[in-house]
C-alpha cells in the first residue's frame, strides 16, 4: 500500500527555517517523482517544488526559488523540503504527492499534510 507521511511543520518567525520530510512506504522513490504542494486558507492549492524519480531534476515555484531546496534520500525513502527565509505568505498546509514516472502531477497519491505557520 502506497503511503506518504509529512512531518516537520510548525510555527516559525519570519526569516526562520523549517525542514519538511515526506516519508514514503509501500513503493520506491526510484520510480516516483515527488512534489510538494501547499494550500493556504481561502486560496487554491499551488505547486511548490518537484524532484524527479532519479533525483537529477528539480524545479521550484518562482515564489520560493532561492529560499527552498528539495532533496531526496532514496536509502531512507524520504524527500525533504528545506525552507529558509520564511515569509508570512508561506503559511499553508504543505502536502507531498507521489507520481509514477519522472514528472510530478496532482494525480498521484497524497499525504495528509503538515501545517506551516510563519508569524511573529
Amino acid at each position: 500500500q502506497l503511503q506518504l507521511v509529512e512531518s516537520g511543520g510548525g510555527l516559525v518567525q519570519p526569516g526562520g527555517s523549517l525542514r519538511l520530510s515526506c516519508a514514503a512506504s509501500g513503493f520506491s522513490l526510484d520510480y516516483y517523482a515527488i512534489g510538494w504542494f501547499r494550500q493556504a486558507p481561502g486560496k487554491e492549492r499551488e505547486g511548490v517544488s518537484c524532484i524527479s524519480s532519479s533525483g537529477a531534476s528539480t524545479n521550484y515555484a518562482d515564489s520560493v526559488k532561492g529560499r527552498f531546496t528539495i532533496s531526496s534520500d532514496n536509502a531512507k525513502n524520504t524527500v525533504y523540503l528545506q525552507m529558509n527565509s520564511l515569509k508570512p505568505e508561506d503559511t499553508a498546509v504543505y502536502y507531498c504527492a507521489a507520481t509514477y514516472g519522472s514528472r510530478c502531477s496532482t494525480g498521484g497519491s497524497w499525504g495528509q499534510g503538515t501545517q506551516v505557520t510563519v508569524s511573529s
